[in-house]
C-alpha cells in the first residue's frame, strides 16, 4: 500500500512539472500549485518516515529501491531545481520499481483475461501482438511501455463494427435511391463514415456512436447555393442552403420523362408530376434540417426491410430532430448506435455545411453549420498510412479524451491539440514507448495554450494539412483562427479553464497510476 502512494504521488509530480515552470500564471493559480507543491513534501516526508521503519524487512534489492525514494525527495524540496530537472531524476528512479511491478501486472492481467468472454480475449490477444510487432523486447523496461500496459484499454472492435454499420448504411441508401429515382428530393450520395470511431478510437468505453455525413445533392431542375454566414466570419456558424428552380426545358425536348417547373403551369405540373423540392423539405427557398430528417427518419421506416441485413437486427429510429438516429441490436443482445447526419458539400472541397447540432441553445430550422469532419478522418487515415504499424497516437488521443469527459473541455479541443503535435512530432515517435512522454506533450501543448489563450483551429491558414485533403481557397488565405478567443475575452473563463485543467491532471495522475 505505501508503495502504491509512493508511486502515486511520483507520478502525479511528473504530470504537473509542465504547469510548474510556466512564469505567466495568475497570482491564485500560483497560490495554489504553491500549496500543492508544499502537501506533496509533507505526505512524501510521512510516507519515507514508513519506510524506514520497513527497511529492515526488505531484501538488499528493496532497500536500494527505497533509496531512490530519499534522492526523490531531497529534489522535491529544492522546487526550482525540480522544475528544471525533477522528471529525468523521477523518471530514472522509477525504472527499477517498474521493472519489479511490471511481471506482477503481467500475471495478475494473464489471469483476468483467462476469465473474460472468448471474443475480448482474442481481440486483446490480436492487438497486443500487432503493437508489439518489431519492438526490442529490451524496450519492455521503458517506463512509457510500463505506463501503457497498465492503463485498462476498453475492448471496442471498432474497426469490425465501423465496416459493418458502413455495409449496412450503404444498403440502405441504395434503397433509398430506388425508392427514390423518379422523385424531387435531395440526391443521396454514399456515406462517408465521420468523428471518432471511424478515426479510430473513441473515449467510451460503451455505447460508442457511429457517425456518418450523408453528402445531398440537388434533384433534377434544382439547385443548391451556399450562404456561408456573416461575411468575412469563421467558422461559419449561420449557413444557409438556398434551393433554386432550374429551367429543365432542354431536357424535356430531348425526350426526358420532366416538365420545367419553371416554364408550365401549376396546375399542369399538380396534375402530372411530382411537387418540387421547394414545396417538400423547404421552409421558404431554404432546405429545412429538421423536414430533411423527418424525411430521412421516415425512408428508414418504410425501406428497412429490404436491406439484406435487416433480419439480423431489431432496428429502432430514436427521436433527433437534427438526423436520423438508429438503434440496432442483434441476436446477442448487443447494441449498435448509428447515427445519419446529411450536409452539402462547399465545391469541391472535403469542407460541408451539415445538420450536425451546435452549441447554440436554440438553432433555426434552416441554418446549417460548417463541418470539418469529412475533412479530420481524412487526415487521420492520412496519419495512419504513414505512421509505425503498434503507432500508439490513437491511444493517446483516447485516453486525453476520457479524462476530459465530463468537463469543459471538448473532443473538438483535444482533437486539435493533437492533430497540430502529429504534424511536428515525427510519427515514428508515437510508438508505445513514447506513451507516457507523447502524453506529457499533450498535455503540456494544452497548457501552453491556455497561458497563451490561443488554440489555432487546424484547417485556416495551416501550412501542415497534408495535400491530399482538400480544403475551399477561402481556407488556404485566412488568418489563423483562435479557438480561444473567448478566454481572451473572457478573464473569469480563463480562470475557470485554468481551474479545469488542474483537474484533468488530476485525473490522468489516477489513470496512469490505476490503470483506469
Amino acid at each position: 500500500m505505501i508503495a502504491a502512494i509512493f508511486f502515486a504521488l511520483v507520478v502525479q509530480s511528473i504530470i504537473q512539472l509542465p504547469q510548474m515552470v510556466g512564469d505567466e500564471l495568475d497570482e491564485a493559480t500560483r497560490e495554489r500549485m504553491q500549496q500543492r507543491e508544499e502537501m506533496l513534501s509533507r505526505e512524501m516526508t510521512r510516507l519515507l518516515q514508513e519506510l524506514e521503519q520497513s527497511t529492515q524487512e526488505q531484501s538488499t534489492q528493496e532497500q536500494s529501491g527505497f533509496a531512490w525514494g530519499a534522492l526523490l525527495f531531497a529534489a522535491l524540496q529544492q522546487w526550482q531545481f525540480w522544475a528544471i530537472a525533477g522528471a529525468l531524476v523521477l523518471l530514472f528512479g522509477l525504472c527499477w520499481w517498474l521493472r519489479k511491478r511490471s511481471h506482477e501486472v503481467d500475471s495478475s492481467d494473464e489471469e483476468e483475461s483467462s476469465s473474460s468472454d472468448e471474443e475480448s480475449s482474442s481481440s486483446d490477444t490480436e492487438q497486443e501482438e500487432e503493437e508489439s510487432e518489431g519492438e526490442d523486447p529490451e524496450d519492455e523496461r521503458d517506463p512509457g511501455r510500463i505506463f501503457a500496459k497498465r492503463i485498462q484499454w476498453p475492448v471496442q472492435n471498432l474497426a469490425y463494427r465501423s465496416l459493418v454499420v458502413e455495409e449496412l448504411v450503404g444498403d440502405l441508401l441504395r434503397v433509398f435511391q430506388e425508392l427514390l429515382s423518379n422523385s424531387f428530393f435531395p440526391v443521396l450520395q454514399p456515406a462517408i463514415g465521420v468523428r471518432s470511431a471511424f478515426e479510430g478510437w473513441s473515449p467510451r468505453k460503451e455505447d460508442v456512436i457511429y457517425h456518418l455525413l450523408v453528402p445531398l445533392e440537388p434533384p433534377r431542375g434544382h439547385a443548391f447555393h451556399l450562404e456561408l454566414g456573416t461575411v468575412g466570419e469563421r467558422p461559419a456558424k449561420d449557413s444557409y442552403v438556398r434551393v433554386e428552380l432550374e429551367c429543365t426545358c432542354r431536357r424535356e425536348q430531348l425526350g426526358e420523362n420532366m416538365l420545367c417547373f419553371l416554364h408550365h403551369p401549376e396546375e399542369e405540373l399538380r396534375r402530372n408530376q411530382g411537387p418540387s423540392l421547394l414545396g417538400t423539405l423547404c421552409t421558404g427557398s431554404c432546405l429545412d434540417v429538421q423536414k430533411t430528417a423527418r424525411w430521412l427518419q421516415n425512408l428508414v421506416g418504410s425501406a428497412w426491410v429490404e436491406v439484406p441485413q435487416w433480419h439480423h437486427f431489431d432496428m429502432k429510429v430514436l427521436p433527433s430532430s437534427r438526423s436520423c438516429k438508429l438503434q440496432l441490436t442483434d441476436a446477442s443482445r448487443r447494441t449498435l448506435f448509428v447515427e445519419m447526419m446529411f450536409g452539402v458539400r462547399q465545391g469541391h472541397s472535403d469542407i460541408f455545411v451539415s445538420s450536425q447540432s451546435t452549441e447554440a441553445d436554440f438553432t433555426p430550422s434552416t441554418m446549417w453549420s460548417e463541418s470539418y469532419a469529412v475533412a479530420e478522418v481524412k487526415f487521420f487515415r492520412h496519419v495512419a498510412r504513414d505512421a509505425l504499424r503498434n503507432s500508439f497516437h490513437l491511444r493517446c488521443l483516447q485516453l486525453c479524451a476520457r479524462i476530459m469527459l465530463g468537463t469543459g473541455f471538448s473532443t473538438c479541443i483535444l482533437k486539435t491539440a493533437v492533430m497540430h503535435l502529429l504534424t511536428t512530432v515525427p510519427l515514428s515517435h508515437w510508438g508505445r514507448r513514447d506513451f507516457l512522454q507523447r502524453i506529457l506533450d499533450i498535455m503540456g501543448y494544452l497548457r501552453h495554450c491556455l497561458e497563451e489563450k490561443r488554440l489555432n483551429h487546424f484547417f485556416f491558414g495551416n501550412e501542415n494539412v497534408p495535400e491530399e485533403i482538400i480544403l475551399p481557397p477561402a481556407f488556404q488565405r485566412a488568418e489563423p483562427l483562435n479557438l480561444f478567443q473567448h478566454l481572451a475575452q473572457d478573464p473569469a473563463a480563463h480562470a475557470e479553464a485554468l481551474r479545469q485543467f488542474m483537474e484533468l491532471q488530476d485525473r490522468l495522475s489516477r489513470l496512469l497510476i490505476f490503470g483506469r
